[in-house]
């Protein structure tokens, strides 16, 4: 039985502007467009300003380069020859062959000169809408470009770029393009960590990071190195071939020489940059030449030199067809969930039994240790709904009561959106969330909005309420180290988050306002859409294993993106089914994918790609040459070193909890959205481990600990679930919130922790089947719309094995190092 996904093509061809700068990766990202189905449209092309620093509107004017005008391409068009930018953003050696590439493909080139340089020199882009300007940056060009193509070609409503590895570029793309509606693709991001063209190992990665070159030969690319700019190239590998095994293979041989770091070998870190000469027939009717008596090296110092091209010319390639493109496409699942996919269709009766429920639930990291009660929580918890007189209202109206309300509570706590690390939105309707998300957005103006989850829960909601919104953030006034990872971009990687949501934020730990070492990373919801089409795959018998394995794929990929180490705990939110088999037998694979991904590790764990350019100019730890410098690698996930001894050799231990939910609907008609609680990173070793309380001294709950020590504090991440009310009895809500405090606490004192009288923390984050409690929403009606923590209602909770569960609540405590010996 194969375990390969049916893909979905793009639902409708798209009309690309292609951003080129001449370079291999732009012209190799076009093709993928075409591959996919869509139209080039038109070739946008940014170009140095000759002579003054200071740009006038006649250097900003805009060139229009029809393919019938054949022009030869002189050094003389567009700028000077002796002068190159150095921009992070924009190639801008070789320009002068650009308007030639209009009459070789057949599609219109424009060029606009690049006004201002680089003056936001922040990693994620931030073009201020308040004041309507980008600050002088280069960046701001590209829109004034676009611009006029849009005016000449009104069908355009997509842009492709080349961005690999380039946060930096990346997001700069992406401003200007959302800015003028149109859908960023970057089909090569994250390209060179994907699977290659003959993985079998577990890790998919290809071994050789070059593979990007040998695809873009077969492809039929011929791209030239035209500048170097790194220690191990030289002058004689100007004008080299760089897309072929012999071309790749010198480079990789002459940057390895200087341990040169990851990525180096693909020019990512502007070791070199290239020229496309040639091109598929489906793409290029004509060659470019340029003389060899044309061809002036430009030395800069440094070890940087770079040619200048003059004379340059078209030439007819000899007729044939065109043929199917030789596009290599990325395998959908990597060889680790192409196993796991095959796992979960070999043995949908997942005959694994629960893990025994003996155990001591004994910490061994944990001394003497007391928790006390905390006025000033490290984080901060939000629950709105609209209040009961907005009942009635137009969806859009209770959006905009709900934003409002969080801007009074941002207000009162001295806090601003742009700090909220991640939310969770749940609707009454889902074909509501246009509307919903219009709203919701106005909150973010800031780059790297939160994280989110977004799921439909029917009429569990409270009645007169259509939605609410939970919301976490650090209880810190000003500002504070926040990370966040956000592509909107189409890719082969993983899903675009175009809207007012990332994929991840990154914050700190802290313990009594301090910072632990560690870091917590909240990741959005992961659906399973195949990226480089943002459909779902194409519907089949084994469609909810398929979407199960694809969106858990997601999930990890940006975990990994963001060194994640360990996730507290996760639940896999399911689309409701038509009888209790059929959710359960759900859960059962779902929980068996996620212990899968908890084996012990293998050899050969996957490596991350080198630094962003922005990084080694900007951040300090990547500020070298040297291969030694590997703090860019991601580490692995779940990393088995952080576990103290006696855990590793115990690894059925080490897997996090996981909970299946029933809830009304999702996304995109979605059977299936992963939701990780909280990935943990920056772990030392030996420093973490997973504890099980089985009895917590309550009857029907149970509980986990994730428990890390750092230098300086204790973490403890807590999950209890209850059984369902036929075992341990149906209650109110209000029963039910004094049992989970008995159980949290129960569950402690036999982790080791004491626990002080005061301490009667509440849950940030729970799950009740509402058939198990009576008047859920009771306490929510009579004040007018305050709930006790972030609360979900589902139709039925199951643990990863099958078995009915009541409720689960997830807790976390931090406690400082005088606390505990």
């Amino acid at each position: 039985m194969g375990a390969h996904i049916q893909q979905t093509m793009s639902a409708e061809g798209l009309n690309v502007i292609a951003l080129i700068s001449g370079g291999k990766d732009s012209f190799y990202s076009l093709l993928h467009c075409i591959h996919h189905g869509h139209r080039i449209v038109a070739l946008a092309n940014l170009f140095p300003a000759g002579g003054s620093s200071h740009d006038d509107a006649t250097t900003a004017a805009v060139q229009a380069i029809d393919p019938a005008e054949q022009p030869q391409g002189t050094a003389e068009v567009g700028g000077s020859p002796g002068r190159d930018l150095n921009s992070f953003m924009y190639q801008t050696v070789g320009h002068e062959v650009i308007p030639l590439y209009a009459a070789a493909t057949g599609i219109p080139v424009y060029r606009q000169a690049i006004v201002g340089g680089a003056v936001r020199h922040e990693r994620d882009y931030h073009y201020d809408h308040h004041y309507g300007h980008g600050g002088g940056d280069e960046t701001e060009s590209m829109l004034t470009l676009l611009r006029a193509i849009r005016a000449r070609h009104p069908e355009a409503d997509a842009l492709c770029s080349g961005a690999i590895l380039s946060t930096y570029q990346r997001t700069r793309v992406e401003s200007v393009a959302l800015r003028l509606g149109l859908a960023p693709l970057s089909y090569l991001w994250k390209y060179p960590v994907l699977p290659g063209p003959s993985s079998s190992s577990s890790s998919s990665v290809p071994a050789d990071e070059a593979q990007l070159l040998r695809d873009m030969a077969a492809a039929g690319l011929e791209a030239r190195i035209i500048k170097v700019a790194s220690a191990g190239l030289s002058e004689g590998h100007l004008w080299e071939r760089v897309t072929g095994d012999e071309g790749a293979d010198r480079v990789k041989a002459a940057l390895r020489r200087f341990g040169a770091a990851e990525g180096a070998s693909l020019g990512e870190g502007g070791e070199f940059e290239t020229v496309v000469v040639d091109g598929p027939a489906r793409l290029f009717k004509k060659r470019i030449v340029v003389p060899e008596g044309g061809r002036a090296v430009v030395p800069e110092g440094g070890g940087s030199a770079w040619l200048t091209l003059r004379g340059a010319r078209l030439e007819d390639k000899p007729a044939g067809a065109e043929g199917d493109l030789a596009v290599r496409e990325p395998e959908l699942l990597d060889a680790r969930f192409r196993s796991i996919l095959e796992s979960v269709l070999s043995a949908p009766e997942d005959t694994e039994a629960a893990p025994d429920s003996s155990g001591p639930g004994k910490s061994a990291l944990l001394g003497k240790c007391a928790a006390t009660g905390n006025a000033n929580p490290e984080l901060l918890h939000w629950s709105v709904l609209a209040d009961s007189h907005a009942a009635g209202c137009s969806i859009q109206e209770e959006t905009m009561h709900v934003v409002e309300k969080i801007r009074r509570l941002l207000s009162a706590a001295s806090q601003d959106a742009s700090q909220i690390t991640n939310t969770i939105i749940i609707l009454r309707d889902m074909a509501d969330f246009p509307k919903v998300n219009d709203e919701y957005g106005k909150l973010f103006t800031m780059p790297n909005p939160p994280s989110r989850v977004t799921i439909s829960c029917g009429h569990l909601l409270p009645a007169g309420r259509n939605m609410v919104v939970h919301t976490t953030m650090p209880n810190v006034q000003g500002r504070h180290y926040r990370d966040g990872l956000h592509v909107q971009s189409r890719s082969y990687w993983a899903p675009a988050n175009i809207g007012p949501y990332s994929q991840a934020i990154d914050i700190p730990v802290t313990a009594q306002r301090e910072p632990t070492g560690l870091g917590a990373v909240y990741v959005a919801g992961q659906i399973p859409l195949v990226p480089a089409s943002m459909s779902l795959p194409r519907p089949c018998e084994t469609s909810p294993q398929q979407q199960t394995v694809l969106s858990l794929q997601h999930l990890w990929r940006i975990g990994s993106e963001m060194k994640i180490q360990y996730w507290t705990s996760a639940v896999a939110y399911l689309a409701r089914s038509s009888s209790r088999d059929e959710v359960e037998q759900k859960a059962k694979v779902a929980g068996r994918a996620w212990r899968l991904m908890h084996a012990p590790p293998e050899d050969g764990e996957e490596a991350e790609s080198g630094p962003d350019p922005w990084d080694r100019r900007y951040n300090p730890r990547h500020m070298t040459l040297g291969g030694s410098d590997r703090v860019s690698t991601r580490a692995a996930l779940p990393d088995w070193s952080i576990f103290t001894l006696r855990q590793q050799n115990e690894p059925e231990s080490c897997v996090p909890p996981l909970f299946a939910v029933e809830i009304e609907n999702l996304p995109r008609q979605s059977a299936v959205e992963w939701h990780a609680h909280v990935g943990l990173k920056a772990i030392d070793a030996s420093s973490a481990e997973t504890v099980r309380v089985p009895d917590v001294g309550l009857e029907g709950w149970r509980g986990w600990h994730v428990v890390v020590r750092t230098a300086g504090a204790l973490v403890v991440h807590t999950v209890l679930a209850r059984e369902p009310p036929g075992r341990s009895g149906e209650a109110s809500f209000g029963h039910l919130r004094h049992a989970m405090a008995a159980a949290h606490r129960g569950s402690l004192e036999r982790l080791g922790v004491h626990v002080e009288a005061s301490v009667e923390e509440a849950p940030y984050l729970g799950y009740v089947d509402t058939g198990s409690v009576e008047s859920l929403w009771q306490h929510v009606q009579e004040s007018d719309g305050q709930m006790p923590f972030a609360l979900v209602p589902c139709h039925s909770i199951w643990s990863g094995h099958g078995e009915r569960l009541g409720c689960v609540v997830l807790y976390r405590a931090t406690m400082s190092a005088a606390r505990y010996e």
